[in-house]
């Protein structure tokens, strides 16, 4: 293991930041991936085509997402295993993964290519725009298996320490989808339909590019056949991953429920709110670069036996998110209608996106804190506390909170938009106490 990829020893912000940018890079143009979509779709397309990349999007993220959670057992599985100085046992890590993905990805395309219409309707999509919607999602869901392979791939070198190949494979997919949505929709006005193919285009060359960088890479193991199967390393990973797929499942389940109490106000405010989520997206890209980074940095302290390191970059990773959650949330706070701007040219769809930004804002702060603790956790395999924090904050504050907002008389998008950080505070103060019961608990065991 080179220097750069051991994070046992050595400055933690500097090791911590390194580490962190290429995801962050990574992070960025995962969503500018989406972003373009949208901005084409909203430029060149139809407002029909643009509810049905915003809601579509939506589901695709929800797969997306837990896949990438998922996934995360396995990153921090073979950190540990690098940490613990056994780089032997990664290879059936890998092999027993490749496996259990792959059904994952068989199961994700009956469910989207055969229910793509029922999965619309029951996001209520607005009339309008419902069949495009069920398109999208039945043409993403036909790619499944690449956007899968990705999130695969990444899990695998982030957890070897190398956190600059997967930003090149999404480089690589993000400007074949940036070619394919100008060709698809603005050159051939393919709608939402364009979108998807190229999203899937796009997806599809990313994995080609990773598989090769993966063969040529020096690694400290060795890959056999016979790792390609069910085997012990398989309910290792699972154990970590589940809970956190599950979490994440209903989160984004929160999410989608989300998307359909709004699409109940309209299309523009379907619209409008498809725009706020792009610009969320990037608003928690510093955050989200931090909770995958820090559960690599943290597995790897961990299993080198040096917990109070591992303790100290949770407080650094959190001061790094706080510097620049601060400066995001004047951004969204006093800019956001320009931001929404970006994607749509639509004076309604711009303000309602807007309206909802203002009530998010605080949420770019306070999920610094969040993210890096609940980083913390998955790196120390706290994965079951992880998944329960989630679940009450997500299942008992910001869906109640965001429903009860949407039916009043006058619902207002701002108000929904503040269910968000509200259950982000409760998920800290949580947290905080769980931080807390287990330094009591490792106090009394020594």
């Amino acid at each position: 293991m080179n220097d750069k990829a051991d994070f046992t020893q050595g400055s933690i912000l500097k090791k911590l930041v390194f580490f962190m940018m290429p995801v962050l890079g990574a992070l960025i143009l995962q969503a500018a991936y989406g972003a373009v979509d949208l901005l084409v779709v909203g430029r060149f397309g139809s407002t029909s085509g643009l509810s049905a990349v915003s809601t579509g999007s939506q589901v695709l993220n929800l797969v997306t997402f837990v896949v990438i959670q998922f996934a995360m057992g396995i990153t921090v599985l073979i950190a540990r295993y690098l940490g613990e100085k056994k780089p032997q046992q990664i290879g059936a890590v890998i092999g027993g993964a490749v496996v259990v993905f792959a059904l994952i990805s068989i199961g994700l395309f009956i469910i989207m290519v055969c229910f793509a219409r029922p999965i619309s309707v029951l996001m209520q999509a607005p009339a309008e725009a419902v069949d495009l919607t069920s398109q999208y999602v039945r043409i993403c869901g036909s790619g499944i298996f690449f956007i899968v392979a990705y999130n695969l791939m990444a899990a695998i070198f982030r957890g070897l320490g190398d956190s600059k190949s997967p930003l090149l494979f999404v480089l690589v997919a993000c400007i074949v989808n940036i070619i394919g949505d100008l060709v698809l929709v603005a050159g051939l006005h393919k709608d939402a339909a364009g979108a998807a193919l190229a999203t899937v285009m796009a997806q599809a060359l990313s994995v080609v590019f990773a598989v090769i960088l993966l063969l040529k890479k020096e690694l400290p193991f060795a890959i056999k056949k016979s790792d390609f199967r069910f085997n012990p390393q398989c309910k290792k990973f699972l154990k970590i991953g589940l809970p956190l797929a599950l979490q994440e499942c209903l989160t984004q389940l929160s999410f989608l429920a989300l998307c359909a109490f709004v699409n109940r106000l309209g299309l523009e405010a379907s619209s409008g709110y498809g725009v706020a989520c792009k610009i969320v997206n990037f608003a928690m890209l510093v955050p989200s670069a931090l909770m995958q980074s820090m559960a690599s940095f943290v597995s790897q302290n961990v299993g080198a036996g040096k917990t109070k390191r591992a303790k100290k970059s949770m407080f650094t990773g959190i001061g790094v998110g706080l510097a620049v959650g601060f400066f995001v949330f004047l951004l969204v706070l006093f800019k956001g209608d320009v931001l929404a701007g970006f994607f749509s040219t639509d004076a309604g769809v711009v303000q309602k996106g807007y309206d909802y930004l203002k009530g998010f804002a605080l949420e770019t702060i306070v999920t610094a804190v969040l993210f890096s603790m609940v980083g913390y956790f998955n790196g120390n395999n706290k994965t079951l506390w992880v998944m329960a924090q989630g679940l009450i904050q997500t299942l008992l504050v910001r869906l109640p909170l965001a429903y009860f907002m949407s039916i009043q008389p006058n619902a207002s998008l701002t108000k929904i938009g503040l269910a968000a950080p509200v259950s982000t505070i409760v998920g800290i103060i949580l947290n905080i106490g769980f931080f807390l019961y287990l330094e009591r608990a490792n106090r009394k065991k020594q």
